[in-house]
């Protein structure tokens, strides 16, 4: 997560979608005030700063409904009072993956009505896969893709930019796909060095199997992914293949 006073943009970071190649790169352009979150694992080159500030927890507390369905996976792991006052008390007021209905509780009402929120999203056929082979990793190497579908811990991304509602948050969605021409577009608009690559790729190894989606999810498991993802694809005109 990053917010930049120096280019005014809060960038909303979201799962399997180089969210951390993103952070490294924008963050060598970033001024010294901006808040920039710390990566997990740690990458290279990447200088986290400014985030660790306290905050109020009881508003926050008292503006949402907890959800009780743990079958989203971001919700479970940030939408829990537990969360909320573990945060306080170790000072963490801004995390590298904070959802933006959270984030809003914790910025500055100024900050948050006039800066530009971007975030990214990915095909969900795509990031799912990219999600097992990352799971696979650091699980010991070992799980295959049936043992990941019978997880169902799945890489759902819209909780963090939208609100409970389900209306979207941040001013802008880039998709993965198109990172050279949209991301460029933004590169270009808020005068940010951009030679077409972000010249990191984080995280890449846990990927060695580099066959597309089509060759490697099975039919069933492409109509369950496209059950699961359905709010993803709706929102952002996703199909197979395409």
């Amino acid at each position: 997560m990053i917010i930049s006073h120096k280019y005014r943009f809060i960038f909303v970071k979201t799962a399997k979608t180089a969210g951390t190649s993103l952070e490294v790169f924008l963050g060598k352009h970033c001024g010294e005030d901006d808040i920039i979150t710390p990566t997990y694992p740690e990458v290279e080159g990447h200088r986290p700063r400014n985030y660790e500030q306290s905050f109020w927890p009881f508003p926050e507390l008292f503006s949402f409904n907890y959800p009780r369905d743990n079958s989203i996976f971001c919700e479970r792991r940030f939408f829990t009072p537990v969360r909320t006052f573990k945060d306080c008390y170790k000072r963490r007021r801004y995390h590298e993956h904070i959802p933006a209905r959270v984030l809003k509780q914790r910025v500055d009402p100024e900050i948050w009505n006039s800066y530009h929120k971007f975030s990214f999203e990915r095909n969900p056929w795509e990031k799912t896969l990219s999600h097992y082979h990352m799971q696979r990793t650091t699980r010991g190497g070992t799980m295959t893709l049936e043992e990941y579908f019978d997880r169902g811990d799945f890489c759902i991304n819209y909780p963090f930019y939208t609100d409970q509602k389900g209306d979207v948050m941040v001013d802008q969605i880039i998709k993965y796909e198109n990172m050279k021409e949209e991301f460029g577009a933004f590169c270009a608009r808020f005068g940010i060095p951009w030679e077409g690559s972000l010249g990191v790729r984080a995280k890449a190894e846990y990927r060695e199997d580099r066959r597309p989606y089509t060759e490697v999810i099975t039919p069933e498991q492409a109509d369950r992914i496209t059950k699961i993802f359905k709010r993803e694809i709706d929102m952002h005109g996703y199909q197979y293949g395409a």
